[in-house]
This record gives C-alpha cells, sequence and structure tokens, in this order.
C-alpha cells in the first residue's frame, strides 16, 4: 500500500475553554486534490494553522512524506515543500508582481551572503535559475501582463493569482489554498478552477483545499472532508459528502438531502 503524501492523526487544539479541533483526522495521497468544507466557525482555518505550523495541536500528529512535522518551525515549513496561500491576501503590495514572486522563489536559494554580497558568478547564475523559474509561473498563471505592475494597482482577483503564483514559486510538493476563490466573480472562480486542475495535473502538485463554493468543490476535488464544531462529520466524494444527512444538517439546520448552498 502506498504512503499517503500527507496524514493527520487526532489533532485537537484548545483555546481555554474551547476545543477549536477535536480528534480530527485524515490523510492525502499524491496527486490528490484533498477539500475540507465546513459553516462558518466550523474549525476549518484552525486545521490549517496546524500543518502550517503556525499552531502547536493540543493533541495529536502530523505528517509529511512519512515524516512527523508535528513539531517543525513555522519558517521551515516550506523549505520542506508546502506552500499556502491565505483567504485574507498576504502580498507586498509596494512591489511588483515579479518581485513578489522572486521572494517565493528565493525560500530555496543555494547562495551564501557574502557571496551575494561580491555578485560572485555562482550567485549570478543562482539568479538567473530562479527568475527563469518565476518567468514560467508567470506564463503558467497568464500574470504577463501585469508582470512589472505593483500589487497595490492591480484588481482584487489578479491579486488572487499573483498570491497563487508566488506560493507556486515555492516549488511546493503540497499546496494549501485557504478560501481560494474567496472575493472572486463567477469568471474568476472558472478561472480559479481551471488552475487548480492544471496545477495537479501539469505540474503534480497535491492540494488541500478549504472552500465554502461548493461549485468549485464538486468540480476539482477527490475527496471532502466536511467538519463542525472541530469534530468531522463525513469524509467520501463530493457528492457522497453533500448529501450526507449531518453535513445538510450543519449548513441548513435540518436532516432532509438537499443539496449544500454554494
Amino acid at each position: 500500500m502506498t504512503e499517503p503524501l500527507f496524514e493527520a492523526k487526532g489533532l485537537s487544539v484548545q483555546f481555554g475553554g474551547l476545543k477549536a479541533v477535536d480528534n480530527v483526522g485524515f490523510s492525502v495521497d499524491k496527486g490528490e486534490v484533498f477539500t475540507i468544507i465546513g459553516p462558518n466557525g466550523a474549525g476549518k482555518t484552525t486545521v490549517f494553522n496546524i500543518i502550517s505550523r503556525i499552531y502547536d495541536p493540543s493533541a495529536g500528529a502530523i505528517s509529511f512524506e512519512g515524516r512527523d512535522i508535528t513539531g517543525v518551525a513555522p519558517h521551515k515549513i516550506a523549505g520542506l515543500g508546502i506552500a499556502r496561500t491565505f483567504q485574507n491576501i498576504e502580498l507586498f503590495e509596494q512591489a511588483t508582481v515579479l518581485q513578489n514572486l522572486l521572494i517565493g522563489a528565493h525560500v530555496h536559494r543555494t547562495t551564501y551572503p557574502l557571496a551575494e554580497a561580491l555578485f560572485l558568478p555562482s550567485v549570478k547564475r543562482a539568479e538567473v535559475r530562479l527568475r527563469e523559474h518565476v518567468e514560467e509561473i508567470i506564463d503558467f498563471l497568464d500574470l504577463a501582463v501585469h508582470r512589472d505592475s505593483m500589487v497595490a494597482g492591480l484588481p482584487y482577483g489578479a491579486r488572487k493569482v499573483v498570491e497563487l503564483g508566488r506560493a507556486l514559486a515555492i516549488r511546493p510538493k503540497l499546496l494549501l489554498l485557504d478560501e481560494p476563490s474567496s472575493g472572486l466573480n463567477v469568471e474568476e472562480t472558472e478561472d480559479m478552477a481551471f488552475w487548480i486542475e492544471d496545477i495537479t495535473k501539469d505540474l503534480g502538485i497535491t492540494v488541500i483545499m478549504v472552500e465554502h463554493d461548493m461549485t468549485l468543490v464538486s468540480r476539482v476535488s477527490d475527496r471532502v472532508l466536511a467538519i463542525n464544531q472541530g469534530r468531522v462529520l463525513a469524509l467520501g466524494t463530493p457528492d457522497a459528502v453533500q448529501s450526507h444527512p449531518a453535513v445538510v444538517e450543519a449548513y441548513l439546520g435540518r436532516t432532509e438531502p438537499e443539496a449544500v448552498p454554494a
């Protein structure tokens, strides 16, 4: 049996007397799009913050590529091959699109400060490789028109794509997408669905996503985990999870098997 790329076992997080996450466990296979859904306050972003190592779990463990990363420092996560976007966009607004992507790419720099200060040939070669990688991402996400634009002047939808590009610049094996369609219109959400499909199929990157838009979830997800009040409600295919009585009740307050709203 193939070992999962990522695995969470018995995760719990407690803030004072509140259990934000209560014994949550799941595994994600390489190449999969795995989505976490649930009502507001269900604990979805808290799970993401555990994976990103922003929060330490009160109980449980997480592993990546067979390695326990529960105690890994947050600033080392990107170097392991785990990248993340945020629901509230986190970019350097007074820098260009190219500069923002280069910041992500520099996670994997192989040169040293003294060599960089002297701008030795090895530094120049490394910089050229980083630039080539970033230019590939710009082409992949159709960002060429915004390449030299300041992020502060871009429309919201374009900024979401830039943040996605910066995450890809890290060369992740696992990409965490926190509400990728949040704030997007229908056309922009359709584009985001294409990016997610291409990221998994063309780039071979595994995706864990938190998302409210069930149309997007149904289109791109291989499996879905539904949680509410920090606890697992259901795990399975998008259709099976959306029609699960506990999930319907959590969203709608009743048990009739109706579709979960977008």
